[in-house]
């Protein structure tokens, strides 16, 4: 943007939107590391003690959901099968279902941070939480780039690639 300083909502919205949809500098993102990945390749678990693909997206849709809960005040913890829910059947309707509500969420999140208060971003999104918004909607991002690289391995270690 020329000549205009961005809202720091705007920068977390921009963030979030890198770490899904790509073009970010470090690297891949989980949209483009999932976009070429089979139902076969998601649903294995190529390294021992290690979750599988479909199981990481999975709980980035949940953690997403969460921060989710919060903004419409909801203070609940994920439960653990929210946290790590179970894949399903490993079909190609069902994996393309897991990918789109991934999508999905990440789009409804950014926009929510797009119209939360500037001001209101040191303040917890609940009175439970003991961290601000903007640690949530950051840490989000966060969240994403951890399990991108553990996804970007996963599909190394399932390829048989070094």
């Amino acid at each position: 943007m020329s000549g205009l300083m961005r809202s720091e909502t705007e920068r977390l919205t921009e963030q979030l939107r890198l770490a899904f949809e790509g073009s970010a500098w470090h690297g891949a993102a989980l949209a483009e590391l999932t976009a070429d990945v089979t139902v076969a390749e998601a649903a294995a678990h190529p390294i021992p003690g290690a979750h599988s693909i479909w199981e990481l997206v999975l709980h980035l849709a949940g953690t997403y959901g969460l921060v989710l809960r919060r903004l419409r005040g909801d203070g609940r913890n994920l439960s653990p099968e929210e946290d790590w829910p179970s894949a399903p059947a490993p079909t190609a309707e069902q994996w393309r279902d897991a990918l789109r509500r991934l999508r999905d969420l990440n789009s409804e999140l950014r926009q929510a941070v797009a119209r939360f208060e500037v001001a209101d971003l040191d303040q917890p999104l609940v009175d439970q939480s003991p961290y601000p918004a903007y640690t949530q909607f950051i840490g989000v991002t966060q969240h994403d780039l951890y399990h991108a690289g553990q996804i970007a391995l996963l599909k190394k270690a399932v390829r048989g690639a070094a």
